[in-house]
């Protein structure tokens, strides 16, 4: 059977389309430009489709979603969703088109040059969104409260207490009086809108502890909850973005899969390794290296995991327990030897990972 590779140059209103006939020398064409709708694909498809024919099809993934490779799919035709940032590009190309984009992503596609990026189920995305939605709510949250630290900077209202946002830094706040009442209005609006955006993070994290029973990652967000830096939050926000872990082969896939490993360039007898890539995941890199820091204590069993602990299962409470042997010991040294902690917390977040993959693929994961 013969394959015909459909590029598709994706955007808000209009698609641009091309194909690329099978064979290292087959044809590679334009086919125009469609309207971005459910029914100009199923045309374009059925155009497209001719006895003893597979069509395959790719475009980049972007703001526009999975609804056009779930569509593609459901009428039993192959769709690949592309990693932008893989596509290889010749640095003499000056010359940007939708036009050329799709004929090179259907060339490229028939070469095997591309790569796949990983497709959730609906489900999945829809929990997906409601961790982004959080974590957007506690951006503006501290953004909020970053407003509110400027203004009475500017007034030279500082606060000389021990910690800000405690108790007693609110009971000062509410003793502030300024004598204009345009910056009385000022004071109080921004107070208002930190205590709204609180209440929204707090609402949406309510969400996310109910919607949790109903998820098929639940097993696994309860097991990477017993271990030391990792919360619930956390926990979701990391399966999240990666759904099953049993789908990265080896834990330096997944390490490289949040930007973790370090950049090289080594020829012949020199290697050379520098920084971290910081190539993949933003949100989940994020993650871990907040619960990296958590490692600079020593390995103990704190009250709250305790109940859980005692209840898990034993490969489980292995994986949870030499994982805080191993990463807090590795942190200490590191430290002991000069390395910057900021550096140290990059090593213990990239080992970190190691161990949640492994309790990835020893939790089994429910169906749908």
């Amino acid at each position: 059977m013969n394959t015909l590779y459909v590029g598709l140059d994706v955007h808000k209103e209009t698609i641009a389309v091309a194909v690329a006939e099978d064979g290292r020398h087959g044809e590679v064409r334009s086919c125009g430009t469609i309207e971005n709708t459910p029914a100009s694909m199923g045309k374009l498809i059925k155009r497209l489709s001719k006895p003893g024919q597979e069509l395959h099809f790719c475009y980049e993934a972007g703001c526009n979603g999975y609804g056009l490779q779930r569509q593609i799919v459901a009428l039993g035709h192959l769709c690949t969703v592309v990693a932008p940032s893989r596509i290889p590009r010749k640095p003499g190309e000056h010359i940007k088109t939708d036009r050329r984009d799709a004929i090179k992503l259907a060339r490229l596609n028939r070469a095997g040059e591309l790569d796949a990026v990983w497709v959730p189920d609906t489900a999945h995305e829809a929990m997906r969104d409601l961790v982004r939605s959080r974590a957007d709510a506690m951006e503006h949250f501290r953004s909020c409260k970053q407003h509110l630290q400027s203004f009475l900077l500017r007034h030279g209202r500082i606060y000389s207490g021990r910690s800000s946002w405690s108790r007693d830094h609110y009971y000062w706040l509410s003793l502030q009086k300024f004598e204009h009442p345009a910056h009385q209005i000022v004071f109080q609006d921004y107070i208002n809108a930190i205590h709204d955006a609180e209440k929204r993070h707090e609402q949406l994290v309510k969400q996310i502890e109910d919607l949790l029973p109903h998820w098929s990652m639940k097993p696994l967000v309860e097991a990477l909850c017993l271990m030391k830096g990792i919360n619930l939050i956390a926990a979701t926000t990391l399966l999240s973005v990666t759904g099953d872990l049993r789908r990265f082969r080896t834990p330096r896939q997944l390490s490289a899969y949040f930007g973790l490993v370090p950049c090289e360039h080594s020829s012949g007898n020199s290697v050379k390794r520098f920084k971290l890539t910081k190539a993949g995941n933003g949100e989940g890199r994020r993650v871990l290296i907040q619960s990296a820091w958590c490692y600079r204590f020593p390995a103990r069993v704190t009250q709250g995991k305790e109940p859980k602990l005692s209840v898990a299962e034993k490969s489980i409470r292995d994986v949870a327990w030499r994982a805080q042997l191993r990463l807090c010991k590795r942190y200490r040294r590191l430290i002991a030897i000069g390395k910057k902690a900021p550096v140290v917390c990059a090593a213990v977040a990239r080992e970190l990972t190691t161990f949640v993959w492994e309790m990835g693929q020893i939790v089994p994961i429910a169906a749908g």
